[in-house]
């Protein structure tokens, strides 16, 4: 039978204060007292990205944490970054003892890097310190109701890949457009297209192609009816538009209308 050894996370001490951030809280009793969730600080720049620190002076329920102030690395300003990057961090998170003029050190053991992307923006410890251990003044970590906590932040490697984002909305019966033209002297109209008016459905504008006499195949023998997105210039960056849709022409005798449904990508 064999254990699985378990990675723990490395602890040091240093009296040399973190080489890119810190942050001091002054009151920090006002946040635990006021079940503040968390505290996120100002951005601050390192390796080239910008970060924050967070700090959860309950711990983070979250992740069930009881009994223990959770503190994170959170990176910041990444809609600049397209899809599909990768970040590559090893990263210290401090704490001052103010008694003694050093620093307590958390990282994760073995100088494990974390990898930061789109969908994991936040690493760090769930349990930083005890809040007994932090609250007693004898440590030195809150004297007179005030702390500090710190960061460094080492980018080891970036990577870029092709990515891509389908979003879609949920459609309800709130969600269908409806957009009714109604021609008059149809035996009159040109005989090669007819356009109606642009509408808006969808967040975006378009309109209906009538071929009177058809077209293509159909030419000659039919009519024939188009969807047309106007303005193309709403989609960017390779985006697409998925749509359903329905053209129907009504009788106006009876309920049984002729209608075609419709895609469009």
């Amino acid at each position: 039978m064999c254990a699985m050894l378990k990675q723990s996370n490395s602890r040091s001490i240093s009296h040399v204060p973190p080489a890119h951030f810190l942050l001091k809280i002054e009151a920090f009793s006002s946040l635990v007292e006021n079940d503040v969730e968390n505290y996120k600080s100002l951005e601050f720049d390192a390796g080239g990205y910008k970060w924050k620190l967070v700090v959860y002076p309950n711990g983070n329920k979250n992740e069930n944490v009881k009994d223990h102030i959770s503190v994170y690395l959170a990176m910041v300003g990444t809609s600049s970054l397209g899809l599909g990057w990768e970040v590559y961090v090893i990263f210290r998170l401090f704490v001052l003892d103010q008694k003694k003029d050093e620093f307590l050190i958390l990282q994760d053991a073995m100088g494990k890097q974390r990898r930061f992307h789109g969908l994991k923006l936040e690493w760090g410890f769930d349990q930083f310190i005890p809040l007994e251990e932090f609250i007693n003044a004898s440590n030195g970590y809150l004297v007179g109701d005030t702390c500090v906590f710190g960061a460094e932040v080492f980018v080891k490697e970036t990577k870029k890949c092709t990515g891509e984002c389908l979003s879609m909305k949920k459609l309800t019966s709130t969600s269908n457009y409806k957009y009714v033209w109604k021609i008059e002297n149809f035996s009159k109209l040109p005989d090669k297209i007819y356009e109606s008016e642009v509408f808006v459905a969808g967040d975006q504008k378009w309109k209906i192609l009538l071929f009177p006499k058809g077209l293509g195949v159909a030419s000659g023998s039919h009519i024939s009816m188009y969807l047309e997105l106007t303005d193309s210039s709403t989609i960017t960056g390779g985006s697409k538009i998925y749509v359903h849709f329905t053209l129907r022409i009504r009788n106006q005798l009876v309920s049984k209308h002729y209608e075609k449904k419709g895609k469009l990508l």
